[in-house]
């Protein structure tokens, strides 16, 4: 018998050692270290999930969240309870723009009552004060004699307060009776709706939420570029140093992030007040006149001082992590061929730096735009950003749902600029350390 008829048949799928099909074997193996993968960064996943996804989804929710006029929750037992239904019910059978007739003041009468049982009044004045002064007062001081109005009700509701009568309220009640709403956007984008429900223009002398993102955008890529200009030089330096020099002066750039940033701030003050050791030294020089002491804080001047320095070493680490591994030969080689300094470092050495510009342009101008503590204490009327007014937003208007719009504007720029970072740079090509 010949060989090829003993041969074992090898046209059968390949096993493993232990009989299984070798193909189900690789993937239960894959399979298996998969899972293991997850469970190792399920931790971290869970952290960015409710430290920072949660928070932002939060965030996007409460921006269209028009729930401060169509319920009320019970900080007892939790128990939501629905607000001014009868009146809801109106706004829904009847077209924007529709003059309020009896069932209206009916309806607004039944809802008041109601929140006066329940103490609700001062909330929903509150959500309609957002769009229409006086609001808050004008619903509480209602809704304690709403029990007692008595038919007709226009007329009663009327001779309690004639500001009733106003279109602009009515409007404004309409679009909160919406459980979500876009009026927040509308508001930060200074716009807001008319009595027929048209968007349109606010007046020129409350528009000042464009104003402020303007100003925020514009002194953040100021701010960036400053940084760039003074942390390019530094973070060559620091790359071309011997390692016992570069490790020394690498000692001074991380020096401030061992100190506080309110004492940064606050020595900013001391150093640019009228009276400080700035101008007493520009006196004493002779360079101005006593009477003619530079204004540098309280101003877009200190807080793009102060914060150029605060903001610096953003700027710096990045751009050195770039340039500690430029072999400098290249440079060497562009000159030995005829290429000027400027030529060498323009075609050779800059472009190979271009990952670590945008890492450091972008972490210093992402940092820029939401800066808050520096600008509240250097920056006053004028040297304000959006983020201090969004900080008012939260902590003293308490209208929350505009802070989260203005918050939520803010991280769609941010984004953009990542976009746009992608497009022209490659977010791959980015080089942070």
């Amino acid at each position: 018998m010949s060989d090829a008829s003993t041969a074992p048949d090898q046209t059968g799928p390949l096993t493993t050692a232990d009989g299984k099909p070798l193909k189900a074997a690789l993937a239960a193996a894959q399979a298996h270290r998969t899972r293991r993968a997850f469970y190792l960064v399920a931790p971290l996943l869970l952290f960015v999930v409710i430290t920072f996804l949660a928070p932002i989804g939060q965030m996007l929710t409460m921006s269209v969240n028009n729930s401060g006029f169509y319920s009320w929750q019970n900080r007892d037992n939790g128990e939501t309870i629905p607000l001014m239904v009868e009146l809801r019910d109106w706004f829904d059978a009847t077209p924007a723009g529709t003059e309020p007739d009896e069932a209206a003041y009916a309806a607004l009468v039944a809802g008041l009552s109601h929140a006066k049982e329940i103490k609700a009044a001062g909330q929903i004045g509150t959500r309609i004060n957002y769009d229409v002064s006086r609001s808050r007062s004008l619903f509480t001081k209602t809704a304690r004699k709403a029990p007692k109005l008595e038919p007709p009700y226009k007329d009663a509701v009327l001779d309690v307060d004639e500001d009733w009568g106003n279109p602009r309220l009515w409007g404004a009640m309409r679009n909160a009776s919406k459980a979500f709403t876009i009026d927040f956007y509308l508001s930060a984008l200074d716009r807001t709706r008319d009595d027929a429900g048209n968007i349109v223009k606010i007046d020129e002398e409350r528009a000042v939420y464009l104003l402020l993102f303007k100003r925020t955008l514009i002194m953040s890529a100021l701010i960036t570029f400053l940084t760039l200009l003074l942390g390019f030089p530094i973070a060559h330096l620091l790359a071309i140093l011997p390692l016992r020099h570069s490790n020394l002066l690498m000692i001074f750039v991380l020096l401030p992030f061992w100190t506080s940033l309110l004492v940064r701030t606050t020595s900013w003050i001391v150093l640019l007040q009228s009276q400080g050791v700035v101008n007493d030294l520009w006196v004493s020089l002779g360079i101005i006149s006593d009477e003619g002491r530079l204004q540098m804080i309280y101003n877009q001047t200190g807080t793009i001082i102060a914060m150029t320095h605060i903001l610096l070493p953003f700027m710096v680490l990045p751009l050195y992590s770039v340039m500690r591994p430029i072999d400098p030969s290249y440079v060497r080689a562009a000159r030995s061929l005829g290429a000027t300094s400027w030529t060498a470092f323009r075609r050779i050495y800059m472009p190979q730096t271009i990952p670590g510009i945008g890492a450091g342009g972008l972490l210093v101008f992402i940092l820029s735009v939401g800066y808050y503590i520096t600008p509240a204490l250097v920056g006053g009327s004028t040297g304000q950003l959006i983020s201090n007014l969004i900080a008012f937003h939260m902590q003293n208007s308490l209208n929350w749902s505009l802070a989260a719009a203005l918050a939520s504007l803010l991280l769609f720029c941010v984004l953009l600029l990542y976009w746009l970072y992608d497009r022209l740079i490659g977010i791959d090509n980015l080089k942070l350390g």
